[in-house]
């Protein structure tokens, strides 16, 4: 077994890929292949992409109509779908517009007035989505797969490289984690959590043999004013940032679960923690007091004691 890692850019964001596997050219064909899938799917639903997939959709959604979509882009409407109504509406792929009025380079908050005139075209209720046929009622509406995509697509990277034979290794798509197998020796892979208040700083570092972990935290983009800061996990029906929780990391079957998971407690805030309770997975947040409470001390020891 050689081990071989390739790192790579995509969807904004640092990425890698680390392999095991029996032969150095086996490893790099698989790496090949899961790279070439991660940008097929950055150009299809970038939003900074005129040519992408979901430009197309939200020309459509600019002056309202209709748009058939293809089976992909079916299932991530359909769990978009799951996620708005498990959220109470918190989860919604149509909130990505509000980041016309949050410019966070520019250090100023936006004004009331240009919040509220975004906010009424904010809302996944008010579309229609009879698959495969998605329908913007009214003009000036937009969706985003920010929350999404790239969770579907480390997921996607992890079971194309065990389709190609390759049974232990790791794929991290900007801080979006998923294990296709533990390392050859069957060791886990170590993975740290990312501190939300010290730059380069980790928090905590977990072990995994196997699932997804994702993190979602005020700390990517933001704007500090007065000593308070805004970060850029807008709630959908306030237009406002969230406040109470500074960041969630989340570990599940899947990356785009762990993923949802995390930004739908980011956004439920101080109900976050109880709601991260509930669902049964392990989780680690910090709030914005730098207050910590989760369940990842559970998964080592469960790890350890295999």
């Amino acid at each position: 077994m050689i081990f071989y890692q390739r790192s790579f850019n995509a969807m904004g964001s640092p990425c890698d890929i680390q392999l095991f596997a029996k032969t150095h050219n086996q490893a790099s064909q698989v790496a090949e292949t899961a790279i070439a899938d991660v940008l097929r799917l950055e150009q299809r639903y970038s939003r900074y992409r005129a040519d992408s997939f979901l430009s197309e959709i939200n020309r459509v959604a600019a002056i309202g109509g209709s748009i058939s979509v293809d089976e992909e882009t079916a299932g991530l409407l359909n769990y978009a779908t799951a996620c708005y109504q498990q959220s109470d509406g918190l989860f919604d792929i149509t909130s990505g517009i509000l980041r016309k009025a949050w410019r966070f380079n520019s250090g100023q908050l936006p004004k009331a007035h240009e919040i509220d005139a975004l906010l009424d075209k904010v809302g996944w209720h008010k579309l229609r989505w009879k698959p495969p046929v998605l329908t913007f009622p009214f003009a000036g509406m937009e969706i985003d797969f920010g929350g999404v995509v790239k969770e579907y697509a480390v997921d996607r990277v992890a079971a194309l490289c065990w389709a190609s034979g390759v049974r232990h290794g790791v794929v991290n798509l900007g801080g979006d984690i998923k294990i296709i197998g533990p390392r050859a020796d069957g060791e886990p892979w170590r993975v740290g959590i990312r501190h939300p208040r010290e730059k380069d700083a980790i928090m905590q570092t977990i072990t995994l043999h196997k699932g997804g972990l994702a993190s979602s935290g005020d700390y990517e983009r933001c704007i500090e004013i007065d000593g308070v800061r805004y970060g850029h996990v807008l709630n959908p029906k306030t237009g406002w940032p969230v406040r109470h929780l500074a960041s969630v990391s989340v570990v599940g079957d899947f990356c785009v679960v762990a993923g949802s998971a995390s930004t739908i407690a980011m956004l439920k805030e101080d109900k976050g923690p109880a709601w991260l309770e509930s669902l049964g997975l392990p989780y680690l947040w910090v709030d914005i007091h730098g207050n910590t409470g989760g369940s990842f001390d559970d998964l080592h020891n469960a790890h350890s004691t295999k």
